[in-house]
């Protein structure tokens, strides 16, 4: 019964016979038990039979052999046999088996598309979609048997594609027929205009005495969602919801929505009421927008809808879900941006009224998660809201440093002028001693005029903290004044906007340090009298910001946070206002250095034409310094102006010295030329110093020329020598103690004294005792 037994016996190869006369050889076992008896039982010598027994055993191994190996040949020949044929058959079994899948799934494919066609024609939209999808998957199922080649999977798709597209092309009609909007065709008129063209109309109402279990709009939509098409139709109705209703609801105030339910039909409209403010109230626009959806909520956005992979249970969402999705973070934006940011408080005290704003958009949000439109985890207009004091701080920062670059953009010479007594408005500030949120306030002891109060009962001169009389621009004097008010609506302010405040201030300075310079370059390097008015304007805040941080000192812990108190920006200004000041300082010294030299060396002045030119570059130097001087006049502080005038006029006595004493021959008509060409300096030269427009007081500071003029008593002497003799010379000498000795060196004076006389003896004794 053994395979084996039944392949050898299949086979017909072996003879049954012999193959059992040799097992029976192997059976004769009594003939071992003799031998074996007699050899250990009966101890009889059996040499001989042992011999041939074995004999006859090695006989047998190799009959045992050849008959082992016998089998296995046979055996494992038809083994391949059977097993060649088992798998071909196996395989013919799995191409069997796949052809009649296809075929199956031809047939479910041919079955799905006869039934979508059926249903379209009776409008069944759901079911026709459905089928669809299922003769989808089958042709999907097919498509994807490799190595089976079959060319009709490609008429199959086209045939899918086209019936396909049928469907979509009566979802697309009956969608139009279920929403309907009427737009404007003018592209020039404006948004208003638009807007009240505009209208929605929604045909989804059931008609009236018709049982509607399952209403038509539903079947619509379920199957624009089973076919993938129902995400393009929401976004295109997503747009013009928000073009054409949404963003003019909040962007225009006067805009009223206007609803009418007809028996089969749901308009919506606008219409405008005159009177409306100019920028909408968060309130107002919330009701509206929750009037639009609460109405399509109602007529079209609570069809249920099953979409595999979205929503709660069993994948179902709602439309108003899907639509939220588009919708919310261009609405959520526009909203943020066109009405809430508008109402961000523009002052601390408006902050208590601001809480109405954040009530409101709480339960703006709330409804719309009512109507599932909005997930319950978006709260983005709400956390905007809530972070009032953020906004807040940053709208006020906006706004301030707007109106600061507005007055560092306006003109410079609009100026007023500050005196030690005049006094800047600004706002009242603490007493020193009342503590960090003084409930009352006196004015300033830290301004412009006035006794400083320091505390105790000693005070300082009024002149101590005070600037020098001079002109600023309104706009500077302005924007101090601004830095005054944010630090003190600052000290009403949480610690966060105070610190936003304080910050804002130091980016005020820091501003006009990168504004001025560069807005106004050209006319800083033009026009001298801007330049001056600069350094003033610049010097005009350092004053201020050397005591802001001191004056409002309980804000000590924002200071510290927000870089200390404004001493720190003092250099800067002063640095800013001394480079411009004096690079036009840099470009007077140049045209008079320039206008001088025309005056040719003040060589040969015995020619009428030598001397005409010097006299004219004389006359264009004082010229040039009188303008200066003029418009310079009670702007710069006087100090100021006499040390610029006086440095000016240096430069031309300097260069005129210059000249002279590197003449190498000066002839006594040279001479008296030279004298009458420095005393026409001499004479107009104090003039320049009008600091006052009082003509009266300018007579001290030109009497004080030596003071602010270098190098005035060198260039009174270089006159006497002109006009001096040889003792005259040395007895102003004195042995290098004399006046002249203090102006002039050794070398200088033999110069002129070479120049002036001619070789003789006394020259030579004259030149010998200036040593």
């Amino acid at each position: 019964g053994s395979l084996v037994a039944a392949v050898l016996e299949h086979s017909g190869h072996l003879d049954k016979e012999h193959l059992g006369a040799h097992v029976g050889r192997l059976s004769r076992r009594e003939e071992v038990w003799t031998m074996m008896n007699n050899k250990y039982s009966e101890f009889l010598p059996s040499v001989q039979n042992r011999e041939d027994l074995v004999t006859e055993v090695e006989g047998l191994c190799m009959d045992i052999d050849l008959l082992k190996a016998a089998i296995e040949n046979e055996v494992q020949q038809d083994l391949n046999v059977a097993f060649t044929e088992f798998t071909e058959l196996k395989q013919q079994l799995e191409r069997d088996s796949v052809v009649l899948s296809v075929l199956k799934k031809l047939q479910e494919f041919d079955t799905a598309m006869k039934e979508s066609s059926a249903a379209l024609l009776e409008e069944k939209y759901m079911p026709a979609a459905q089928r669809l999808e299922k003769a989808r998957s089958s042709l999907r199922n097919v498509e994807s048997h490799r190595g089976f080649e079959l060319k009709i999977p490609k008429a199959l798709r086209k045939e899918l594609t086209v019936q396909e597209q049928n469907v979509i092309y009566q979802l697309g009609k009956e969608w139009q027929r279920l929403i309907v909007w009427k737009l404007p065709r003018s592209k020039g008129s404006s948004g208003l205009e638009d807007a009240l063209l505009s209208e929605l109309r929604l045909h989804t109402l059931p008609p009236q005495g018709q049982d509607t279990a399952g209403p038509p709009v539903a079947a619509v939509l379920q199957a624009l969602a089973v076919l993938g098409e129902l995400h393009y139709k929401l976004k295109d109705f997503g747009q013009l919801l928000m073009e054409y209703i949404l963003k003019p609801l909040i962007s225009y105030p006067s805009l009223e929505p206007v609803t009418e339910e007809q028996p089969d039909v749901f308009i919506l409209r606008f219409r405008s009421q005159e009177l409306a403010l100019d920028e909408s109230s968060p309130m107002k626009v919330f009701d509206k927008i929750k009037l639009i959806f609460e109405v399509l909520h109602k007529y079209l956005l609570n069809v249920p809808l099953e979409e595999p992979g979205k929503g709660g249970q069993d994948g179902r969402v709602t439309l108003a879900e899907l639509l939220g999705e588009l919708l919310w973070e261009e609405l959520s934006n526009c909203l943020i941006h066109s009405c809430l940011v508008h109402s961000v408080p523009t002052s601390s005290s408006q902050l208590e009224q601001y809480k109405e704003v954040i009530e409101s958009t709480k339960e703006f949000e709330k409804a719309l998660k009512e109507i599932e439109f909005l997930k319950q985890d978006k709260t983005a207009l709400l956390k905007y809201a809530c972070n009032v004091n953020f906004h807040f701080a940053n709208k006020k920062c906006q706004d301030l440093i707007k109106a600061a670059r507005k007055l560092m953009t306006s003109e410079i010479h609009n100026t007023v002028k500050i005196t030690p007594d005049s006094s800047t408005a600004l706002p009242e500030l603490p007493s020193p001693g009342s503590g960090d949120h003084p409930r009352t306030h006196r004015p300033s002891n830290l301004l412009d005029g006035g006794t400083v109060n320091l505390g105790s009962e000693r005070s300082l001169s009024k002149s101590t903290l005070s600037l020098p009389t001079c002109r600023i621009s309104s706009s500077v004097q302005q924007l101090v004044e601004l830095a005054y008010n944010t630090m003190e609506e600052a000290k009403t302010s949480t610690k966060f906007c105070c610190l936003q405040l304080c910050n804002c201030v130091r980016d005020i300075f820091y501003v006009f340090c990168e504004v001025v310079p560069k807005y106004h370059r050209e006319n800083l390097q033009k026009l001298p009298q801007l330049a001056a008015i600069h350094y003033n304007n610049c010097m005009y805040i350092a004053h201020h910001l050397l005591t802001l941080g001191h004056q409002f000192r309980y804000l000590s812990a924002v200071l510290s946070d927000c870089g200390g108190t404004f001493v720190d920006a003092v250099p800067d200004f002063k640095k800013l206002g001394m480079e411009c000041f004096l690079a036009q300082m840099q470009v007077q010294k140049q045209g008079v250095l320039d206008r001088l030299w025309s005056a040719r060396n003040f060589s040969n002045m015995d020619d009428d034409e030598n001397y005409r030119a010097a006299n004219k570059s004389i006359k264009q130097v004082l010229h040039q310094l009188k303008g200066l001087g003029t418009v310079w006049q009670d702007v710069l502080p006087v100090h100021v102006y006499c040390k610029a005038m006086g440095t000016l006029l240096n430069t031309a006595l300097a260069e005129i010295v210059t000249r002279i004493t590197a003449l190498e021959d000066i002839s006594a008509e040279d001479a008296d030329r030279l004298y009458s060409l420095c005393k026409i300096m001499v004479d107009e030269g104090p003039q320049v110093f009008t600091p006052l427009l009082e003509e009266d007081k300018n007579k001290k500071y030109q009497e004080e020329v030596p003071v602010f003029v270098h190098k005035w008593m060198t260039f009174t002497e270089l006159m006497l020598i002109l006009r001096a003799n040889l003792q005259e010379i040395v007895d102003r000498w004195a042995d290098g103690k004399g006046p002249l000795a203090e102006q002039f060196s050794a070398a200088e004076v033999k110069s002129l004294i070479r120049a002036l006389f001619q070789n003789t003896e006394r020259r030579a004794a004259a030149l010998a005792r200036v040593k």
